[in-house]
């Protein structure tokens, strides 16, 4: 009994320490297309900060200023960091302008096609208790849809994993002070920007937003006579949620259930839906179940057996949300992918708070 005693305690203290374990982090995203694209809501060059997950600035090459995306960015920042930051949106506007076309001239393609460059850097940090860690940093490119250079944050150097960016790695990692200046930003000035913002939204980021939970069953036309009985989470806030359907209150396996993964609201909370195939004669007693950090308890819905011809307005609603949300931040991929035509880019970053740049010069 005394060593079930120990072992109990144990387990019981690493679960308390995983809950005390928060995770965070700050990444700018950058998109520029070869082309313009005649399609609403979708610009030839757009860049975003994103501050766990939830927007916190925006620029476009239509209305080329750096603006804010949540009132305590508009309410902490001073007016120079916005006109600083619209500079360095600017001038890689510029850069990307002239590196897209570099890199199709490099691969032999079809100026009239639709290509795509984008860039994402930034870094992840982990809290317990008073302790902040840094975890990893991010600086990669991609060109089309395909990775194409990432830099290796432990060798302070650049990882090509096609033969179009060994001559960018090559140029890039010729200069070994700016490739430790990379290495620096990664792990101690992004860090230093991400406590900085989280400080400066730190109650709403703290208490975070709870998810409203629906379960609804819709009839299957075709095949045998089933239900798809779907359960979603909206409105919550972090992203990191546990969401699931039981039948008789046993977790259905994951294979059995289709997930729409998480997926952002307009107003910066994210949603979450999971569904399986059921009879509909079936008598079986099914509910939602959901946890979220911002709950005492699990959230438990129970479904009450009938089904309906449309889903309920609430989730039509969010869910044309999220669509107009997509469009309307410049997610170019979600578009793309229907064609086929998905890109990425590679070359210049910028600080955080647009005040200076940093890269590898002028071109690829």
């Amino acid at each position: 009994m005394a060593v079930l005693a120990v072992l109990f305690s144990a387990v019981m203290l690493l679960s308390v320490v995983s809950v005390r374990t928060e995770k965070h982090s700050l990444y700018y995203i950058y998109t520029a297309l070869s082309r313009p694209v005649d399609q609403s809501g979708i610009y030839q060059f757009t860049a975003m900060g994103l501050l766990d997950d939830r927007q916190i600035d925006y620029y476009n090459n239509i209305d080329q200023k750096k603006i804010p995306k949540q009132h305590w960015m508009k309410e902490k920042m001073q007016e120079d960091y916005w006109e600083k930051g619209t500079q360095s949106r600017k001038s890689k506007e510029q850069w990307f302008n002239v590196n897209v076309n570099i890199l199709m001239d490099r691969m032999r393609h079809n100026n009239s096609d639709l290509h795509v460059l984008q860039w994402r850097h930034g870094c992840e940090i982990e809290i317990q208790g008073n302790e902040h860690r840094f975890s990893k940093g991010i600086d990669e490119y991609s060109y089309d849809g395909r990775n194409f250079l990432s830099f290796d944050d432990a060798e302070s150097q650049w990882v090509a994993p096609v033969d179009a960016a060994l001559p960018t790695k090559r140029k890039w990692d010729n200069v070994p002070i700016l490739n430790q200046y990379t290495k620096g930003y990664l792990e101690k000035e992004c860090v230093d920007w991400l406590n900085k913002f989280r400080e400066y939204g730190d109650q709403e980021l703290r208490d975070g937003s709870p998810p409203d939970v629906y379960v609804f069953a819709r009839r299957i036309i075709s095949g045998k006579i089933k239900l798809k009985l779907t359960c979603m989470a909206t409105g919550f806030y972090p992203k990191d949620m546990i969401l699931t359907i039981r039948k008789y209150r046993t977790t259905l396996p994951d294979n059995d259930l289709d997930s729409s993964g998480v997926r952002p609201n307009q107003d910066g909370t994210f949603q979450l839906r999971k569904s399986t195939n059921i009879y509909e004669d079936e008598k079986a007693e099914y509910d939602c179940y959901v946890n979220h950090r911002t709950l005492k308890e699990p959230i438990i819905v129970r479904w009450n057996g009938e089904y309906l011809s449309e889903p309920p307005i609430a989730i039509i609603a969010a869910i044309i949300g999220v669509l107009i949300l997509l469009v309307a931040i410049g997610v170019t991929v979600w578009i793309l992918k229907k064609k086929n035509i998905i890109g990425n880019k590679d070359e210049k970053r910028s600080m955080p708070n647009g005040s200076a740049n940093y890269g590898r010069g002028s071109s690829a």
